[in-house]
C-alpha cells in the first residue's frame, strides 16, 4: 500500500504537477497512522507575523524560517502529550533538518524559561529552537484553540496543513511523509 501511495506520488510529480499541488499530494498520499490525523487544506494558508521571543528575548517571527519547509509545533511544560512528542521532533530535526526543511518548536502560555531549559537538558533535545509565545498571540492568531498543534508551512511562509494532537514525528511514516512533502532523500 505505502509503495503505490508514492508511486502514484513520484508519477505526479514526474508528470510535471504544479509544486503546490505536489506539495499537497505528497501530504495526502503518505498521511498514515497517527499522521492521519492532518488536515491538508485544498489552497495554501497566510501565516500572520506574529513576533515570538527566542531564548534570549530576542523576536523572532514565522518570516524568518521564509525558504523552508517548516513543521511548527505549538507545546507547553504542562502539556503531557507536547512532552511526549518533543524527543521525537527533536530527532526529526536531527534527521532531516538543514537548508530545506527545519522543525520549529514555540512554547505557548506560562512556561519559565529556565523550566523550558531544564526541560530540554532532561530530555536532551539538542536540535529544537526554544521560542516563547507566553500570551499565547502566535497560537491564537493562527486559530489554535489546543495543544499540541503542529503546522506545515511551504518555503512561501504559508500554512499547507495541521495537526491536533501527538504524533510519532520520528516514526518511518513521519520521515516519509516529511521527505515526500519536501522532495527530500
Amino acid at each position: 500500500m505505502r509503495f503505490m501511495k508514492l508511486l502514484v506520488l513520484y508519477a505526479a510529480l514526474a508528470a510535471g504537477a504544479n509544486p503546490a499541488t505536489a506539495d499537497t499530494g505528497a501530504l495526502m498520499a503518505l498521511a498514515q497512522g497517527d499522521l492521519a490525523k492532518l488536515t491538508i487544506h485544498a489552497e495554501p494558508r497566510a501565516m500572520p507575523d506574529t513576533t515570538v521571543t527566542d531564548a534570549s528575548g530576542g523576536p523572532v517571527t514565522l518570516a524568518d524560517y521564509r525558504g523552508k519547509h517548516v513543521l511548527l509545533n505549538f507545546w507547553a511544560l504542562w502539556c503531557a502529550p507536547c512532552v511526549k512528542e518533543m524527543p521525537a521532533l527533536d530527532r526529526l530535526d536531527g534527521a532531516l533538518g538543514g537548508s530545506d526543511f527545519e522543525v520549529v518548536t514555540i512554547t505557548t502560555g506560562r512556561n519559565a524559561r529556565p523550566a523550558v531549559d531544564k526541560f530540554f537538558v532532561k530530555k536532551e533535545i539538542k536540535n529544537l529552537p526554544k521560542l516563547f509565545d507566553p500570551k499565547m498571540a502566535l497560537m491564537q492568531a493562527v486559530g489554535g484553540s489546543s495543544l499540541p498543534l503542529t503546522i506545515l508551512i511551504d518555503p512561501e511562509g504559508r500554512e499547507v496543513a495541521r495537526m491536533r494532537g501527538e504524533a510519532e514525528w520520528d516514526s518511518p511514516a513521519a520521515l516519509d511523509l516529511i521527505r515526500g512533502w519536501t522532495g527530500g532523500s
